[in-house]
C-alpha cells in the first residue's frame, strides 16, 4: 500500500495577477488578448497625443573624448520635436573588427543623469555607459526630458511646463517616445548591428526600460532594475498621478481619486514584451514589503504568458533584499542578460 506520509501535492497558486491569462485556452486566444492589451497600453501613455511624425534628427556632436584608449565618448544632441532637442552621451568602442550591438542606458532620478551614466559624476555603480562600452557595446545614455541640459526653470523633474504644452499627453508617453528616438540614433551608427538593440536602467530608468521594450519591438533585450511598484496592491498608487513635481500619468488622477485603477497594470505591460527577452530585478525591501512581495507572484504569471509563446527561457526575475540599489550582483545579471541575448557569438571583453 502506498505510504501517504510522503505524498504532499502542492496547492494551486492563485493570485490577483491571474487575470492576465483568465479565459485563455490557446495561443491564438492569447494573441487576441495581447492585441487588446497593447491598445490599452497606448491609451495609458496617451500615445495618440505624441507628435504627428518624428522630426529629422539633425544629429550634432558637441564634444568628443577618448576614454582610457577603450572607447570614444561623444556628447551629442538630436531633435525629438521640431523645436526641441535631446542631449545624450554616445560611447563607441575603439578597435572594433565588426559591427556590435547597441544599448540604450537609462538613468534614474538624478539631476545630471547622463553624466552619472557616463561615470563622470556621483555613483560609479550606475555608470552603465562606461561599463558597457568597455564590454564592446555602442551605448547611448540620453538625458531624461526634465534633467541635464533640459532642466526646467522650476527645477529638475518638474513637469508643469510639459503638461502646459501637451495637456493631453503623459510624461511616460513623452519619455518613451524620446527613448524610441534614441533607438533611431543607435541604429544610424555605422558600428551598430541595427537588429540587436537592448535597453536597461535603474529606478526611473528601470521603468523607462520596461515601458520602452513594451512600446518598441526593435528592443531585442531589456533589463529593469528596481522600478516603481505597479498600480494594484499599492497604497501609494496616487504617486503615479500626484499633483506636483514629477507627474507620470496626469490623466489618470481623477480615476485614482475615485478608487478606479487604470485599465492595464505592469504584468500586462511586461507580457507585451514576450517573446523578446526581459529581466526584472527588484528588492523586497524597496518600499512596502507586502507590495514588493506581490511582484514575485506577478512575475510568475508573466512567465506563464511567455510560456504560452514558447519563450519561457526569455523571461527571468531576480529578487533580493538590498533595497533600492544597483548592487554588484544586479549589474552582473543585467550585463550578462545583454551578452546572452544580444551577442552570444561575439567576443565580449
Amino acid at each position: 500500500m502506498k505510504n501517504e506520509r510522503y505524498v504532499s501535492a502542492p496547492p494551486v497558486i492563485r493570485s490577483s495577477w491571474d487575470d492576465l491569462l483568465e479565459g485563455i485556452g490557446s495561443k491564438e486566444e492569447w494573441f487576441e488578448r495581447k492585441a487588446s492589451l497593447r491598445k490599452a497600453y497606448l491609451e495609458l501613455l496617451r500615445d495618440e497625443y505624441k507628435p504627428d511624425s518624428r522630426p529629422a534628427p539633425d544629429l550634432q556632436v558637441h564634444e568628443e573624448e577618448i576614454v582610457d584608449d577603450s572607447y570614444i565618448r561623444k556628447l551629442i544632441s538630436y531633435r525629438v520635436e521640431n523645436d526641441e532637442r535631446a542631449h545624450a552621451y554616445l560611447a563607441v568602442p575603439l578597435f572594433l573588427e565588426s559591427r556590435v550591438p547597441g544599448i540604450v542606458a537609462l538613468h534614474g532620478t538624478y539631476r545630471n543623469g547622463k553624466e552619472r551614466a557616463a561615470g563622470l559624476e556621483d555613483n560609479y555603480q550606475k555608470a552603465y555607459l562606461d561599463h558597457l562600452a568597455r564590454r564592446n557595446y555602442v551605448v547611448i545614455a540620453p538625458d531624461h526630458f526634465v534633467a541635464g541640459h533640459r532642466i526646467p526653470p522650476e527645477g529638475p523633474y518638474e513637469t508643469g511646463r510639459f503638461y502646459r504644452r501637451h495637456p493631453e499627453w503623459t510624461a511616460v508617453g513623452k519619455f518613451t517616445w524620446e527613448h524610441s528616438i534614441a533607438v533611431d540614433i543607435l541604429q544610424s551608427q555605422p558600428e551598430v548591428l541595427p537588429e540587436r538593440i537592448g535597453v536597461l536602467g535603474h529606478s526611473l530608468g528601470g521603468q523607462g526600460s520596461l515601458f520602452l521594450a513594451a512600446y518598441d519591438e526593435r528592443i531585442k533585450a531589456a533589463a529593469c532594475n528596481c522600478s516603481a511598484p505597479f498600480f494594484r496592491h499599492n497604497s501609494e498608487v496616487l504617486h503615479w498621478s500626484r499633483d506636483y513635481w514629477y507627474i507620470y500619468f496626469k490623466p489618470i488622477r481623477e480615476g485614482l481619486l475615485e478608487g478606479r485603477l487604470p485599465a492595464i497594470d505592469f504584468h500586462e505591460i511586461m507580457a507585451l514584451i514576450a517573446p523578446r527577452p526581459f529581466l526584472d530585478l527588484f528588492a523586497v525591501n524597496d518600499g512596502a514589503p507586502l507590495t514588493q512581495k506581490q511582484r514575485a507572484l506577478m512575475d510568475l504569471k508573466v512567465l506563464d504568458a511567455y510560456t504560452i509563446e514558447d519563450a519561457s527561457d526569455m523571461f527571468s526575475f531576480y529578487v533580493h533584499g538590498q533595497g533600492h540599489s544597483v548592487s554588484m550582483d544586479s549589474r552582473a545579471l543585467m550585463y550578462a542578460w545583454m551578452d546572452k541575448h544580444l551577442c552570444p557569438h561575439l567576443r565580449i571583453r
